[in-house]
């Protein structure tokens, strides 16, 4: 027994003495390093051991080609020295020489979607186009023609007679995530098969002012003029995307760019070769965005979804059971951001069909049907009217602004129905709570916090109580564009 534990010590110290000599830590210091680990793994694609970038090139460029359009510019009438030419010839000389026509010409790029010959280009780059030209990969020439163009999305679609061409790769723009690598292709500044690269910088861009229906992917791979109506795609080779437009103070490249995603553009095109033209559905509604203090009013936990501020009569808006200060949040179970994707999604809707609204009302959430019809052509808005008012004895003043009844002179000058409800602004007052909020003269406010408001009595009635710190919630009518509106009284 003595034995053993005579070797189990001497076992123990040879073992202390090795880890004492090679001062191995037995007892290590609690690890002041954060309680994760970053695995961050350089793409192929950046790490100089992949010719990806490159492979994608070589796939996608014969697919895109240059566009050039010109057209017959003709002068409406003669220059003003025209009318004294025969007492001055001299002195305007250079106008005899200035012809009544002549020849403007313009270049664009595109790509082929179809191995028959369909190519996506921008709307603009086409635009009152006589004659189209179209130069593909190997330097052969074509003409096109124009199957059709939709402006409110600036798309156009143009064949060139061929029967076996290669054609792009769809992808689909839903998936599409912001910081992902993309490559543009084009032709700027008449610079053939020119690709660069960069990643998606946002998506759902809108109120960008280029087109009527927005929903631009924004990336800063370099567009320049001469890029529009060439193809973004992904690094899978595949189409995302159709190069529409730049942002620029100075007319060249400054980091910012857009592009038609490609499931809005594939549905324009789908319409334009198989019915000639487009067509958008409608439910007959007017709907404003949110913002946190709307939010607030309605009893939002965010500022999402879209704000019906009008049902129009007759409408599948009205007859789907859709009211005045509804949020819609869902359609057919996709989320509402925005006005703008609220818009787009039912424009692109198919006409005869029917959607599922999830709506909030009152706090309540709420699941509709509506059967989509196409927008009407003829519906047109008239451009509010500003009109000066006489001061009248019958005005009453609240944050900033003045109020009177709504009379049916004052209507008709307004360019409102003659039996148009509610008290009309008369006067704000300049840096004002009211003028702040956004109110005009010439609104007409026919709501304050969801009472009806027909005249100045009403009126008075809901802000007898009114107190500072106090919000209020306005609906509006101004020259007919209806919405709400938040106002905080300050004293």
């Amino acid at each position: 027994m003595k034995k053993t534990t005579l070797l189990i010590f001497v076992f123990v110290a040879l073992i202390a003495g090795y880890l004492i000599g090679n001062r191995v830590n037995i007892f290590p210091a609690k690890s002041t390093s954060p309680p994760y680990v970053y695995n961050f793994h350089i793409p192929k694609e950046l790490s100089g051991e992949s010719n990806a970038f490159s492979e994608i090139v070589q796939v996608i460029s014969p697919v895109v080609v240059n566009i050039s359009t010109s057209k017959i510019v003709e002068r409406d009438a003669k220059p003003f020295s025209d009318l004294f030419d025969d007492q001055f010839p001299d002195l305007f000389e250079p106008h005899h020489k200035m012809p009544k026509k002549w020849k403007e010409q313009s270049l664009g790029s595109g790509v082929i979607v179809s191995p028959d010959g369909y190519i996506l280009t921008n709307a603009h780059v086409v635009e009152k186009a006589d004659e189209i030209q179209v130069t593909v990969y190997d330097q052969q020439n074509y003409k096109g023609k124009i199957i059709g163009s939709d402006p409110k999305t600036d798309i156009a679609v143009i064949k060139i007679p061929v029967e076996k061409f290669p054609a792009i790769k769809w992808g689909d723009s839903d998936k599409i995530q912001v910081g992902e690598f993309v490559l543009a292709f084009g032709n700027p500044y008449s610079l053939s098969n020119t690709v660069t690269m960069g990643i998606v910088s946002a998506i759902g861009r809108a109120n960008v002012g280029i087109a009527d229906y927005e929903d631009f992917i924004q990336t800063d791979a370099a567009i320049n003029p001469g890029n529009s109506g060439g193809p973004l795609v992904n690094i899978k080779g595949e189409l995302i995307g159709i190069n529409t437009a730049i942002f620029s103070r100075t007319g060249g490249y400054q980091g910012i760019g857009f592009a038609v995603p490609c499931n809005m553009a594939k549905s324009v095109m789908t319409q334009l070769i198989t019915n000639g033209r487009v067509t958008r559905g409608w439910l007959g509604i007017t709907i404003q965005n949110f913002t946190p203090e709307l939010a607030k009013e309605f009893g939002m936990n965010k500022s999402a979804g879209a704000l019906i501020t009008e049902i129009l009569k007759g409408s599948p808006a009205e007859k789907a059971g859709l009211r005045r200060g509804d949020i819609i949040i869902e359609v057919d179970d996709k989320e509402i951001k925005n006005v703008e994707s609220l818009r787009n999604m039912i424009a692109q809707s198919n006409v005869g069909s029917k959607i599922k609204l999830k709506v909030m009302r009152d706090g309540k959430t709420l699941t509709l049907v509506a059967n989509v019809t196409e927008f009407p052509q003829e519906l047109a808005q008239a451009a509010p009217q500003e009109q000066e008012e006489k001061k009248s004895p019958d005005e009453h003043t609240l944050a900033g602004f003045s109020v009177m009844n709504m009379t049916q002179e004052i209507a008709k000058q307004l360019d409102l129905p003659k039996d148009e409800k509610g008290v009309v602004i008369v006067k704000v007052e300049p840096y004002s709570a009211a003028e702040d909020a956004g109110l005009k003269k010439g609104d007409v406010i026919q709501e304050i916090n969801k009472r009806s408001i027909k005249n100045i009595r009403d009126f008075n009635s809901t802000v007898a109580n009114v107190r500072k710190g106090d919000t209020l919630l306005l609906f509006i009518n101004r020259g007919s564009n209806k919405f709400y509106i938040t106002l905080k009284i300050y004293s």
